[in-house]
């Protein structure tokens, strides 16, 4: 902004008349000020290539296989893509000749090649990103995924904490009247325009009168990978516990296909379980969270328990004395879900254990079969960690999670 003083004298007096004249500021994008440029955005059309865009724009072939070979390392200009946006900065003279070229791969991602003076540069650009902490809350009448699109959820979040509690939880068997409060993060450019969801910091779902927290946290610094781990420390990419009983047994017949059975007669019949023999009564447990989808009695299996962990991986418990659980009932790794027994075919007390993953039976104990593995926190890690989750917890817990309202969305806006 200037200030232009103007002097006006009469007889007996003499007066300044100060006059403000606005200066707009210049504005600049991708580093350039783009008041110096004549600003073209385009989209590459379908049979387009970086070569017929400059030629359009004054830039001819000599000159352009010189800019490809220059930026190579950096840019191959044979692979830009119908669809992706691009702006060109041409001269202001009357040639109006390109002399830079900025291809958008997404909101915030773009490579700029400039070839305005005789060294030619191409380099990667990134938008300034604002994260936005967010919170959403709700209530599940239908599905988890139509729950969060209803409350205005991109299905990139959905995904996200799909995955998250893959092993805690069964989306598919989620109850009417669930609820569930999740804190994350929003990305911004240009402070207004959406660029994608960042982390998932907390989570809790309140799910058959039980709370399964997520909180994000790094527990081994050597590796600094984040994993999520429940209000005790508890990682939820739980293992499979590699026993259904805690103590005092042993295996008494393993994953066989061409196992010879006494009690068919000594005919080859496949074993597809494993057998862990205990005293009648023994507790029979869950070797990870899931949903029970069978509890009943039938044929040879006699009495059993069958669990759903997620769509992966299902097990069963076979030949128990009584069952602990019914069908639709939510059980959490280390849950008592029934008792050793001799019911169905069986020669002694035992529980058959089998071991579904993508629908196929298989041996959970060959170390061949790729299962989730996941170590515990170390206890030097533990006091930091619950530290560190305090805030958090208290923020999931302040407002209570809604229990008759229809599903909303309540934020809490900060810049990190």
């Amino acid at each position: 902004m200037f200030l232009i003083a103007f002097s006006s004298c009469k007889k007996e007096e003499k007066k300044t008349i100060v006059q403000k004249i606005e200066i707009p500021e210049p504005v600049f994008k991708f580093g350039y000020n783009v008041d110096d440029y004549r600003v073209i955005e385009d989209t590459i059309k379908s049979g387009e290539s970086f070569g017929i865009i400059l030629d359009r724009h004054h830039v001819f072939y000599p000159k352009i296989n010189q800019i490809a070979a220059s930026v190579k390392e950096v840019f191959d200009v044979r692979r830009v893509r119908a669809g992706k946006p691009y702006t060109i900065l041409a001269s202001k003279d009357s040639t109006e000749k390109a002399q830079v070229f900025i291809y958008k791969h997404d909101k915030i991602n773009a490579t700029i090649v400039d070839f305005k003076d005789s060294v030619i540069v191409a380099k990667q650009y990134k938008k300034p990103i604002k994260i936005v902490q967010k919170e959403v809350s709700g209530i599940v009448y239908s599905s988890f995924s139509q729950t969060m699109d209803s409350i205005g959820i991109k299905p990139n979040l959905t995904y996200t904490i799909a995955d998250i509690y893959a092993w805690t939880l069964d989306f598919y068997r989620l109850q009417k009247g669930d609820s569930f409060k999740i804190m994350y993060e929003e990305k911004f450019i240009d402070d207004s325009t959406f660029a994608g969801y960042g982390k998932v910091k907390s989570a809790v779902f309140k799910h058959k009168g039980n709370d399964l927290y997520a909180f994000r946290f790094v527990a081994d610094s050597t590796l600094g990978i984040p994993e999520y781990f429940d209000e005790k420390g508890n990682m939820l990419r739980s293992f499979f516990l590699k026993a259904p009983i805690k103590f005092q047994y042993r295996i008494s017949s393993r994953y066989n296909l061409r196992r010879r059975i006494a009690y068919y007669g000594n005919r080859i019949k496949p074993h597809k379980g494993t057998d862990f023999a205990a005293k009648i009564g023994t507790p029979i447990i869950a070797t990870a969270s899931g949903t029970v989808t069978e509890s009943t009695r039938r044929g040879g299996n006699g009495k059993f328990v069958k669990i759903k962990h997620n769509n992966t991986y299902s097990t069963q418990y076979l030949h128990m004395k009584s069952q602990a659980v019914k069908r639709g009932d939510y059980v959490k790794q280390g849950d008592v879900i029934g008792y050793v027994g001799m019911t169905g075919n069986t020669g002694g007390p035992h529980v058959c254990y089998r071991f579904w993953k993508n629908g196929k039976q298989v041996d959970p104990l060959n170390p061949k079969v790729k299962l989730p593995e996941a170590k515990p926190m170390k206890k030097e890690v533990k006091p930091t960690f619950f530290k560190y989750i305090t805030p958090l917890k208290y923020q999931l817990d302040n407002q209570r999670i809604p229990v008759e309202e229809p599903a909303k969305v309540t934020e809490i806006i900060a810049q990190n």
